[in-house]
């Protein structure tokens, strides 16, 4: 089930990114962008929810397992899956968004990553957004930078310091508050949330926390969608660069 669904999730997450950034901004922007990944987040909910309880964050899936609500055996294979069913994701919304344009017709590939070549080869890309977007280059820094499509990076104006404080503090605090307010939901002496709402309440729980945590580092509240997304880049065509700190990410020139 994990499986199953977090394609599903991870996709729109990303998909909601891509349309932003490859748009200029002008089919989306911030809120839009957040407002995907919580309503996949209820999508994935509704889907998985009855069958393996919908975790679809490593995070959750700790916590499961230090309240003794889920089995410690399973958590390392929950985690593999997760990240595994992101990278996939990543994968599909690359097939989607990155596109071949007229240099599919011409043979001319895009990038010597193994990755690029295939689908230079088999011509999947219907569309030609991010090779627009980028000129065809695929850079972690830049005023054309596409690598936080996929994964999160920190804000230009973020030093190593306060990001290190922004991980500790924001990101932990936003997926502690997650996690603490998907189990308050759960837990049946609190007060009841309508049955079959569930999943909008957390989706909106979701909203709250992205739109007021997510300012210097993207907020990254899930591991797993965040580095199973940026694996791919990696071997992608955005190279190593994607592990790395790299000034000016956003600076023109």
């Amino acid at each position: 089930a994990e499986v199953g669904h977090i394609p599903f999730l991870q996709a729109i997450t990303l998909a909601g990114v891509a349309q932003k950034i490859t748009s200029f901004e002008t089919k989306g922007d911030a809120l839009t962008a957040y407002l995907a990944g919580a309503l996949a987040v209820m999508v994935g909910i509704y889907i998985a929810g009855g069958v393996s309880g919908a975790h679809m964050n490593p995070a959750f899936s700790l916590a499961m397992c230090l309240i003794e609500q889920f089995p410690w055996w399973k958590f390392p294979i929950f985690v593999a899956v997760q990240t595994f069913s992101s990278f996939i994701s990543a994968g599909t919304v690359y097939i989607l968004y990155y596109g071949m344009g007229g240099q599919c017709w011409q043979g001319e590939p895009h990038s010597s990553a193994r990755v690029a070549v295939l689908t230079d080869r088999l011509c999947l890309c219907p569309t030609d957004a991010i090779h627009n977007y980028c000129n065809g280059t695929l850079t972690v820094s830049g005023p054309r930078e596409t690598a936080s499509i996929f994964a999160t990076y920190p804000a230009d104006y973020v030093s190593i310091a306060n990001g290190f404080l922004d991980q500790a503090g924001a990101t932990v605090i936003g997926t502690g508050v997650l996690i603490v307010g998907v189990m308050g939901i759960m837990d049946p002496r609190n007060k009841g949330v309508p049955k079959g709402l569930e999943p909008v309440v957390v989706a909106m729980l979701v909203l709250s926390i992205e739109v007021s945590m997510g300012s210097n580092c993207g907020c990254p509240l899930n591991p797993a969608r965040d580095i199973g997304p940026r694996l791919f880049t990696y071997v992608a065509g955005w190279g190593p660069e994607v592990f790395r700190l790299v000034e000016g990410r956003g600076e023109v020139g």
